[in-house]
């Protein structure tokens, strides 16, 4: 039995030696520096397999020597800050295709945290973000079943979550806000590979561009939206980065040096070993160097979007306008571990050209770190640029003089707080379940061939959702169990009519239709379309003069 065990043992010790392998890459250890201190890292690991050794060999019970060693790297991922993270390889190509391929599911970012799924971001366009998931939501079941305190990994959401397009899938959601489980009905879907998913003349010389992600496409995605805009006679662009959770920073410097001139400062980085250290500057001549910009940017905002708002900001390239952003100025080396799984580990902090740095405070995968955007409800940050807390000591000058502050996320130059005039409790009902997105399906369905002979055009200046659609739509969303709340329906009714508008045109044009009904509501856009003094001052200030 014994030697059976020990057997065992030396099919676990290349998982030893990878762990060793990884760790003194990363650490940069050299056994024959002692004055690198690193004489506790080594007995640490020694002990480590000591124990391990003791568990596999003598251990009253059979044990899953893998599972024992994943677990522990976790543990220890959990200690050090909210990115670093440990993928077996079961988990690894699933989780690359998130930025890089095409699949069916729900449209989740998601990470596991004290055995619990959080919702990082629902991904744009996807049904996630259709039924109305937020940034901090805990999924507590799945088809009715407990996922959290199970021990559930990523394989398992995955496994969960995935599907084939149309198939159903239910999920129960606890949200601080909420004292209740909500549930939610989500129809899995192809999840949008593109990243830019609407570009469009507003008015007269103004354009705009949504950028929901930094994917792999995202910069010749930007690059064509522009390049239309601009023989459109665009000479004011807004740039909406609102709820862009991140992803590549190439393309995020790439985006930001179209705007940004000579060869000044857009990123560097900074970490322990020098070897991590670097540094981006414009290099190009870009096509928009002179126009007008405006950048749109939220609490939902992070990771490269702040890179490109930082960068502009930073600069005095641009206005930015919105709320404070998530701050998430962490950057991960992706390392290729020998079994096939990867480690992404924090090896150092993006810094914006005025010295600051992105990253907002942490205490390893703390819960809080998730549940931001709720602490910012509760705090009263996304009403009142007042409540918005920042240092003194950690006060930076842009390259024109003018103070911003470090500390966490990039506040914006022009802060617009949440529009709550039109809600209600019916309306969050509604937006929490499926007949969000039934009504307007039906509707499309049987009215099909006269909304594919309007011109957009003419449905965008035209098209009304009646009282009477209301109506219909409330007796679906009674059959649906929202019972029917009148004050409810007459308080919010003007922004669900723009909600089932942009919701038709979306199953007509896709999202090309969607966003110019959808952003009427928009407060951040709205209020940045009278900003353009505001913005052409800044890039025409000197304050040499």
């Amino acid at each position: 039995m014994n030697e059976t065990r020990n057997k065992k043992y030396y099919i676990v010790l290349p998982i030893l030696l990878a762990i060793t392998l990884a760790v003194g890459i990363l650490t940069g250890a050299t056994l024959s520096d002692p004055s690198s201190g690193k004489s506790n890292f080594i007995s640490s690991l020694v002990k480590f397999k000591e124990i391990l050794t003791y568990v596999e060999r003598d251990y009253v019970d059979e044990v899953d020597a893998e599972k024992l060693v994943g677990e522990a790297i976790n543990e220890m991922l959990e200690k050090l800050d909210p990115h670093s993270v440990y993928i077996p390889a079961k988990d690894r190509e699933l989780t690359n295709s998130q930025l890089e391929g095409e699949f069916d599911g729900i449209g989740i970012e998601f990470n596991i945290i004290k055995d619990t799924i959080y919702v990082i971001s629902p991904l744009e366009g996807g049904p996630s973000e259709a039924v109305g998931l937020l940034s901090g939501d805990k999924i507590l079941q799945v088809d009715g079943e407990g996922v959290a305190g199970v021990g559930i990994t990523n394989r398992d959401v995955f496994d969960l979550l995935r599907g084939p397009k149309g198939t159903e899938v239910e999920v129960g959601i606890k949200r601080r806000s909420e004292t209740e489980v909500l549930h939610f009905n989500i129809i899995r879907d192809k999840i949008p590979q593109h990243s830019v998913p609407a570009s469009y003349m507003i008015q007269d010389e103004i354009g705009y561009i949504k950028v929901s992600r930094f994917a792999a496409t995202t910069y010749d995605e930007f690059h064509s939206a522009l390049v239309e805009l601009q023989d459109q006679g665009m000479k004011k662009l807004i740039l909406d980065l609102q709820n862009n959770p991140g992803g590549y920073m190439d393309r995020a410097i790439k985006m930001a040096d179209e705007f940004i001139s000579g060869n000044k400062m857009i990123v560097y980085t900074d970490g322990k070993q020098d070897r991590y250290d670097s540094e981006a500057r414009a290099r190009t001549n870009g096509i928009f160097e002179e126009g007008t910009l405006i950048v749109l940017i939220n609490e939902g905002s992070a990771s490269a979007s702040e890179i490109v708002s930082g960068a502009i900001q930073d600069n005095d390239r641009g206005l930015i306008v919105g709320r404070r952003s998530f701050g998430k100025g962490l950057v991960q080396n992706q390392i290729p571990l020998s079994d096939g799984s990867e480690l992404r580990l924090t090896i150092s902090r993006y810094y914006i050209p005025s010295g600051r740095s992105i990253q907002r405070p942490y205490e390893g995968k703390s819960l809080e770190y998730y549940e931001d955007y709720l602490t910012r409800t509760t705090n009263g940050e996304l009403f009142h640029q007042d409540s918005i807390k920042f240092n003194d000591s950690l006060a930076y000058t842009t390259s024109k003089g003018r103070i911003v502050y470090g500390g966490g996320g990039i506040i914006p130059d022009h802060f617009v707080p949440i529009d709550t005039s039109m809600n209600s409790v019916y309306l969050r009902k509604i937006l929490y379940n499926s007949v969000y997105r039934e009504y307007p399906l039906s509707y499309y369905q049987k009215n099909k061939s006269k909304l594919k002979k309007m011109d957009y055009q003419d449905y965008f200046d035209n098209f009304e959702v009646s009282d009477e659609m209301l109506q219909e739509f409330a007796r679906m969303a009674k059959g649906n169990g929202i019972d029917f709340d009148q004050d409810g329906l007459e308080n919010s009714k003007d922004l669900l009519k723009i909600y089932m508008k942009a919701e038709i045109a979306k199953l007509v044009w896709d999202s090309k239709g969607f966003y110019p009904i959808f952003n009427q509501q928009n407060e951040v856009l709205q209020a940045a379309l009278n900003l353009f003094d505001e913005a052409e001052s800044l890039a025409a200030y000197n304050p040499s003069k």
